[in-house]
């Protein structure tokens, strides 16, 4: 299954039926009076965020979606049936937009949430409606109200608790590898993850989703290389995790290059926590390993882990620091959410 992260769709509401002009003709019966029905209420256009999605591929085959007319009134007082409704199902952390990319219309995180995108047109009155004392047969019924249309764009933000951002090449889809139970493409070339892809990390009985990305270049902003579209896959992350490539000719500007994209993109990447880590050192002699950990300590202010994720070296240090992480800004989260103590004298 191809992954989309990204689609303009159409979706427009029902109409809604319109009323009858009919009179009462029965044996016996005369001037019956008018019994002309309603028309039906058109179809809603709704989104429901449901489990077992994780990709929009099923908006790029169909891309225009119509709830049902509501029926016609009919005589005998006979309203119309009302228009079933559209849903479109879609993966957790889908964001809907409006059509001009930007303004964000509702953002579904959670299984089960509900959105009425567009609503169905009313149905019409029949001629039922409009008698009054003065007006004993009236020959008149209203049209139902058309639906809601519009173009929208869904965009899918994956939802994981840690993500992993660097330079091409860094390692990032061999942690996943060694980590989960995830199979990336691995390739000792540039650029060999095209798609975002998840993995479930189990660790010391605990998991957590991590979320790796393809990787970034200088001038990834501007569009340079895959571009910088799917950070947005790690907008939601608690913390990242940032693989320097210890066989690059300096970890220290390897590391301000991937920086410098995170700040030029902004959306609060910058500020979220980060655990520094130096990869590929098996593939280091001491003397270099020694030269690119001070280089990648001075750009990043802090010590960096140590890590191989072939050899299996730091791997478990580099899970330990993510949990510990997660764990702390999830605590912070729950007492923000508890409500405070009520004031007593």
């Amino acid at each position: 299954m191809k992954f989309l992260d990204q689609a303009k769709i159409y979706v427009k509401a029902g109409d809604g039926g319109a009323g009858a002009v009919s009179f009462r003709r029965e044996k016996f019966i005369e001037f019956g009076g008018p019994d002309g029905g309603d028309g039906g209420r058109g179809g809603d256009v709704v989104i429901e965020c449901v489990e077992g999605l994780n990709t929009l591929i099923d908006y790029r085959y169909q891309q225009h979606f119509k709830a049902q007319k509501g029926v016609h009134g009919m005589g005998r007082n006979r309203t119309g049936a009302s228009g079933e409704d559209v849903v479109l199902k879609v993966p957790v952390g889908t964001q809907i937009l409006d059509e001009d990319g930007e303004t964000l219309l509702a953002d579904l995180t959670e299984i089960g949430q509900r959105v009425v995108l567009c609503r169905g047109g009313n149905g019409g009155f029949g001629n039922a409606h409009f008698t009054t004392s003065t007006n004993r047969a009236p020959r008149r019924a209203n049209p139902g109200l058309e639906g809601e249309e519009r173009w929208i764009w869904l965009r899918l933000k994956l939802i994981a608790d840690a993500g992993l951002v660097g330079l091409p090449n860094a390692g990032k889809s061999t942690f996943l590898a060694a980590t989960t139970a995830a199979k990336p493409k691995i390739a000792d070339y540039p650029f060999t993850t095209l798609h975002p892809g998840l993995g479930v990390v189990r660790s010391d009985a605990r998991e957590f989703v991590l979320a790796d990305i393809p990787g970034l270049i200088e001038g990834a902003h501007e569009g340079a290389g895959i571009g910088d579209r799917f950070l947005g896959h790690i907008e939601r992350c608690r913390v990242l995790l940032h693989l320097v490539e210890g066989t690059s000719e300096h970890a220290g500007q390897a590391y301000k290059t991937v920086r410098g994209e995170l700040e030029a993109y902004g959306h609060g990447l910058e500020d979220k926590p980060e655990i520094v880590a130096l990869s590929k050192v098996d593939a280091l002699d001491a003397e270099t390993l020694k030269k690119q950990k001070e280089r990648l300590r001075r750009a990043c202010g802090k010590t960096p882990l140590l890590l191989s994720a072939v050899a299996g070296t730091g791997v478990e240090a580099a899970l330990r620091a993510l949990r510990a992480e997660i764990d702390g800004i999830a605590e912070d989260e729950r007492l923000e959410a508890a409500p405070e103590a009520e004031w007593r004298p």
